[in-house]
């Protein structure tokens, strides 16, 4: 998945992507996150504020955010992953910071395609950095107990999706009580655990089917479904398509 182990590596990168009517369950990263609407409607939260967004509305998510982001009707939408380090004085200036609002309007969004050096790139990503420093304050991180709990949490599901990944196992592995996880998950996600999981690897699972070439069965072993009919159910159940419709769609 393109948002997978982004930014564990300390070295400069930046990547974009184009997915349309997409959904995306939380998460967070090392790496910067631009999410920047080019039309429809967007419902993005970050650290549990909602913002609804619109065309030309763009997100910086911070490293490390907790964040998701939801199709109202309609979006097309950019997501733009980058490095820190491609930042590095204004990610030096503000280590340790969040702003209080995440999202800002520009009056006309750059062509990415055609931000092929670095150079561009830079140049972009400090003219986003002007404009949020201009239009909001930034406030220290604070991480509740409950919030580096469920950062843990999110961490294993990231790296476990693909095997048989249970909050009885994270209880284990956490060394926390089963009962309290569940309840915390739930208090601070709205959702059970094993709705979550299945909302995570079918967004892998849709990200494989408009980027690879891998058959379907494959993708379904790769996105955590040994069961080939629990993962046709799931996708058609959280998606409204069957997974080859979704390939299709444009």
């Amino acid at each position: 998945m393109f948002f997978e182990d982004h930014g564990i590596e300390e070295k400069e990168f930046f990547q974009s992507f184009k997915p349309v009517n997409n959904t995306f369950p939380l998460h967070f990263h090392r790496a910067y996150e631009l999410i920047i609407v080019n039309e429809g409607e967007l419902l993005v939260k970050i650290n549990q504020k909602e913002y609804v967004m619109n065309q030309n509305d763009i997100a910086f998510i911070f490293n490390n955010q907790m964040h998701e982001f939801k199709t109202m009707d309609h979006s097309d939408i950019s997501i733009v992953i980058f490095s820190p380090e491609l930042i590095g004085h204004f990610f030096m200036n503000y280590r340790g910071y969040v702003p209080e609002n995440n999202v800002i309007h520009l009056s006309k969004i750059p062509d990415l395609n055609k931000l092929d050096s670095i150079y561009r790139q830079k140049s972009f990503l400090y003219d986003i950095c002007s404009a949020l420093v201009e239009n909001t304050e930034f406030v220290p991180v604070e991480h509740s107990t409950k919030t580096k709990v469920l950062h843990k949490i999110l961490l294993y599901v990231d790296r476990n999706y693909k095997e048989d990944c249970t909050l009885k196992a994270i209880a284990k592995e956490l060394q926390y009580d089963y009962p309290y996880l569940s309840k915390l998950f739930v208090q601070m996600t709205n959702m059970g655990f094993t709705e979550y999981l299945n909302h995570y690897r079918i967004s892998q699972a849709c990200y494989l089917l408009k980027n690879s070439q891998q058959p379907i069965g494959e993708i379904a072993i790769n996105s955590g479904y040994n069961n080939l009919r629990s993962f046709h159910r799931n996708f058609k159940r959280i998606t409204s398509h069957s997974p080859r419709e979704f390939r299709e769609l444009p």
